[in-house]
């Protein structure tokens, strides 16, 4: 395509349903968006839109457009946003994505840096989808599980996550301690619902207890962590959140293959930048008291 002009005209006049909505955005005349949509429809020797009283309605190759510029629109706002993350200060945005399980730990975190620098706007997206950092979706990426290896990324060790086996005082209060794994058939556990978690304590846990014994079982890390809490059996929990719970006791020692690992990960062209550079060495210094 020769004229990304027409392209442009086209994708606006799909979006807005007329010619005079397209010519407003676009800031030129109506006239000029009905010559663009002539000639790109010549050139293309297909019809984009139905024209009507009311004004312009996509034809289905209309919407093969509309779906195409939409999208080229959001990556180029997206690049816009990591561009104006490349300045020499710590202002704007910074974007920080993470499992909404590690929240208590890094909402303090942010809410410090932010206090330290008055002129940032600070968005903490949470979720379990990989935020995309080459198409600008975030600055900062803290994930866990294996070292992630989607190129043009830069990946830092970050904290080891240490995982322990928990249950509330109420369970305990009305079951013994389980002596050894042999003994997990005489308790209730509390589990991943997903069969296929890969999180290591959750395969473990499918290994050695009974799957009858895995009587309430949980989407998200945060309910499993509920459900410990209130009673409704022994299960797994990182040991910074467990100490922040005195109502839990650990009922055996801690496995290393329980544990696992968190990892900064930086798209490469904002690695470098002040904004990133100055919140990844204020990260790192608050995650030292982050372990009990």
């Amino acid at each position: 395509m020769d004229n990304w002009d027409e392209v442009r005209t086209a994708y606006q006049v799909a979006r807005m349903g007329t010619v005079s909505g397209a010519a407003e955005v676009l800031g030129v005349h109506h006239a000029t968006v009905i010559r663009h949509i002539d000639a790109i429809e010549a050139r293309l020797g297909v019809k984009l839109f139905q024209r009507h009283a009311r004004g312009y309605t996509p034809t289905e190759a209309g919407q093969d457009l509309l779906r195409v510029g939409q999208a080229t629109e959001d990556q180029f706002n997206q690049l816009v946003g990591r561009m104006k993350g490349r300045g020499d200060d710590v202002s704007g945005e910074l974007v920080v994505t993470s499992l909404a399980s590690l929240a208590p730990l890094v909402v303090p975190a942010l809410s410090e840096f932010q206090r330290m620098h008055p002129g940032l706007i600070v968005r903490y997206l949470t979720g379990e989808r990989l935020f995309r950092l080459e198409y600008g979706e975030a600055h900062v990426a803290i994930r866990a599980g294996a070292a992630p290896d989607q190129p043009d990324n830069v990946v830092q060790p970050f904290v080891l996550q240490e995982v322990g086996l928990f249950a509330s005082k109420s369970y305990l209060s009305r079951n013994d301690r389980p002596k050894d794994v042999g003994d997990f058939a005489n308790h209730t556990f509390v589990g991943n619902d997903d069969e296929n978690s890969r999180a290591p304590f959750s395969r473990w846990l499918r290994a050695n207890a009974p799957a009858e014994a895995i009587t309430f079982r949980c989407t998200e890390s945060v309910a499993m962590r509920e459900a410990v809490l209130s009673g409704a059996g022994i299960g797994f929990m990182t040991r910074w959140d467990a100490a922040r719970h005195p109502e839990l006791e650990e009922v055996m020692d801690q496995l290393p293959e329980w544990s696992g690992n968190l990892w900064l990960v930086t798209h490469v062209d904002l690695h470098r930048t002040t904004k990133v550079q100055t919140f990844l060495t204020f990260l790192k210094e608050q995650s030292k008291t982050w372990l009990p």
